[in-house]
């Protein structure tokens, strides 16, 4: 069976060339997926509509997304100015993840080529994130009776506040973050689950706790686990405080993967953050979600 992959021309916004955000990555990553047959076609989503993301943003903020006429410091806050293509881009890579959703619930396995933005919150966007696309595919399925008891278990090395400010007061949703302590965002909100690590935390410590965790998570019945594969835990990320080697990542993918799979749990993984120095590690890097995944379904 061929793993089902979302991925669209749009991912790939224009920004301004001094942003220190890699937005060729997605491109990149769809083309090395196809060179590497670790895919031989993909799912092309729709843009999301209005009424599915008003279940996890403010009306207000989408309209102000949409027509492109958000606030400048609110802007800044994202990290993206909010043009045309940027406004498309959001709009997609979040009916991206909705569709990987979907897809999920009849291969057990699917992988967006994007999301995981995970910072924005109902009313306001932040750090390279505009539209929540794993709380509005959560939200989507919940809505239409797909799943009733969700996971969203957040690897990126930055805390997944987004998700956690979302689904505070839904216990329908457990939210699991493991990231950096000292990183971004300064504010921590509170997850259902927080697991802060140590600056220069290596393979051996971190896949450790990693198990520990998912010792306790499987006590718990889910419909649902979204995987947010974030790969800037690795020792060569800008942004990023961990020393995670490329063998540290790929086994956390397997592990987590393999855990849900093993227990007939659909699981929708999305990309989350990597500002990896070396541009063609990068697109390796985040080619594990794709490439573990497709190995085991």
């Amino acid at each position: 069976m061929e793993l089902p992959v979302v991925n669209h021309p749009d991912y790939v916004a224009k920004i301004n060339e001094d942003n220190k955000f890699p937005i060729e990555k997605f491109g990149a990553l769809a083309k090395h997926l196809l060179d590497e047959n670790i895919v031989k076609q993909f799912h092309i989503p729709k843009e999301c509509s209005i009424e599915t993301i008003r279940t996890s943003h403010s009306l207000e903020y989408i309209n102000h997304i949409k027509n492109k006429t958000l606030d400048p410091k609110l802007q800044k806050k994202i990290g993206f100015p909010i043009n045309e293509s940027v406004v498309r881009r959001s709009f997609v890579a979040t009916g991206g993840t909705v569709l990987a959703s979907k897809l999920s619930l009849d291969f057990k396995l699917a992988c967006n080529t994007a999301g995981g933005s995970h910072h924005a919150t109902f009313d306001c966007g932040a750090g390279y994130c505009v539209f929540n696309d794993v709380a509005v595919a959560a939200n989507y399925l919940k809505k239409r009776n797909y799943a009733k008891k969700i996971l969203i278990i957040d690897l990126d090395v930055h805390q997944g506040n987004g998700n956690s400010e979302i689904f505070k007061d839904d216990k329908d949703v457990l939210t699991f973050s493991m990231h950096c302590g000292s990183n971004y965002p300064a504010k921590k909100s509170k997850s259902d689950i927080d697991v802060e690590l140590k600056d220069q935390m290596e393979d051996k410590e971190y896949l450790n706790i990693l198990h520990k965790n998912l010792k306790e998570l499987n006590k718990n019945k889910y419909d649902f686990v979204f995987y947010v594969a974030g790969v800037d835990i690795h020792f060569d990320d800008r942004l990023g405080k961990l020393k995670i080697s490329d063998d540290g990542i790929n086994k956390r993918d397997k592990i987590v993967i393999e855990n849900f799979y093993s227990k007939n749990i659909p699981l929708c993984g999305v990309l989350g953050g990597g500002y990896n120095k070396n541009f063609e590690k990068l697109i390796e890097l985040h080619s594990m979600l794709h490439k573990n995944c497709a190995e085991i379904i």
